[in-house]
C-alpha cells in the first residue's frame, strides 16, 4: 500500500504563516484522537453531576478508529489527564512510539504524550 502524500495545512496562529505539512494519517489519527477525547468529556461532565462512584469508564483514546476499548479512571486522573492537551489516556499496547511516549503507566491505562510535531498541533489544536 501506497502511503498518502502529506497535506498542506496552514495555520497562522501556531506558525506565524509559515505552511506545514502534515501527513493524511496523522490528521486522522489526530481527529479520531479528538472525538474520543470530546466523547470522555461528555462521559466525566455526566458523571461528576449524577455519578455516585469515584471512578467511571471512559473510551481509548487511541487513534485507531475501529477501538472499542473502554478504560476505568478516577474523577481526580481524568482531571489531570485533561490538564495537559497533549495527554491521551490508551488502553496498553495501543501507544504509538512514533509520535507519543509513555509517561504514566496504571493497571488498565496508559497515559500517553504526544511527541511527534504534527501530532502535538493537531492536540493542541483540537482541545478545549
Amino acid at each position: 500500500m501506497r502511503e498518502a502524500a502529506p497535506l498542506l495545512k496552514v495555520s497562522p496562529e501556531s506558525t506565524g504563516g509559515i505552511q506545514t505539512c502534515v501527513s493524511e494519517r496523522t490528521e486522522r489519527i489526530g481527529a479520531n484522537e479528538a472525538l474520543f477525547r470530546e466523547v470522555n468529556e461528555r462521559i466525566s461532565r455526566v458523571e461528576e453531576q449524577f455519578g455516585q462512584t469515584q471512578s467511571f469508564e471512559i473510551v481509548c483514546e487511541c487513534g485507531r478508529a475501529d477501538c472499542e476499548e473502554r478504560v476505568q479512571i478516577t474523577h481526580a486522573a481524568y482531571r489531570r489527564l485533561r490538564s495537559d492537551p497533549l495527554y491521551f489516556a490508551v488502553v496498553p499496547g495501543h501507544e504509538v512510539p512514533a509520535v507519543e511516549r509513555v509517561v504514566e503507566r496504571h493497571e488498565t491505562y496508559l497515559v500517553v504524550e504526544k511527541t511527534d510535531d504534527d501530532a502535538a498541533e493537531v492536540a493542541e489544536e483540537t482541545a478545549y
